[in-house]
């Protein structure tokens, strides 16, 4: 469901696996003065506009993607880590240590130690290309904010659905970085 085209007009999908949401018009999350300050005072901060219901639209669809993007490189790396790192671990104790040789006992376990460490050499690379990048941050940033956001339109009273947008808070991942290009967003990094 991440493709755009299978979703309505004003739909985006909360997490990957999930069904689509309906985006909460600005409206509806701004309608109490506290809202509406927090919107304005964070769309200063991070250079973006909370109640324009276009672009918000777009930046979920976009951390959507971003997501999605997370996940696929860590589990094309993560799991043959995994397996490698598991078989390599079995085999040792299954056969390679009673192997008489001891020579031969060094050389499996320098080998499949390099193997290891390569992996999770690329693993470490591969996640802090994704989670490091200053525009993917910028866009976790927003998606945070807004989840803010529509956390406190939901405590004022507004009609926010439970959850939404569905996205976690991203913490350590999410640091604004005024500097940061976005057209390298939609020409580079493939979240357009």
């Amino acid at each position: 469901m991440s493709d755009v085209s299978d979703l309505g007009e004003w739909e985006f999908v909360g997490r990957r696996g999930t069904d689509p949401v309906r985006l909460v018009p600005g409206g509806v999350i701004a309608a109490t003065p506290a809202t509406r300050a927090f919107a304005e005072r964070s769309g200063g901060e991070l250079r973006f506009d909370f109640l324009d219901d276009r672009a918000v639209l777009r930046m979920l669809r976009l951390r959507h993607r971003d997501e999605v993007a997370m996940f696929s490189a860590g589990l094309k790396i993560g799991a043959p880590l995994a397996i490698v790192g598991f078989g390599a671990a079995v085999y040792w104790g299954g056969v390679v240590q009673y192997w008489e040789s001891g020579t031969a006992r060094i050389a499996y376990a320098s080998v499949a130690a390099a193997v290891v460490l390569i992996l999770l050499a690329v693993y470490v690379r591969t996640a802090v290309a994704h989670w490091g990048d200053p525009v993917r941050q910028n866009l976790r940033a927003r998606a945070r904010s807004y989840r803010e956001l529509a956390h406190l339109a939901r405590r004022e009273g507004a009609d926010v659905p439970a959850r939404y947008p569905h996205y976690g808070p991203y913490p350590f991942a999410a640091r604004f970085h005024p500097e940061a290009d976005e057209a390298e967003a939609s020409e580079g990094k493939g979240l357009s």
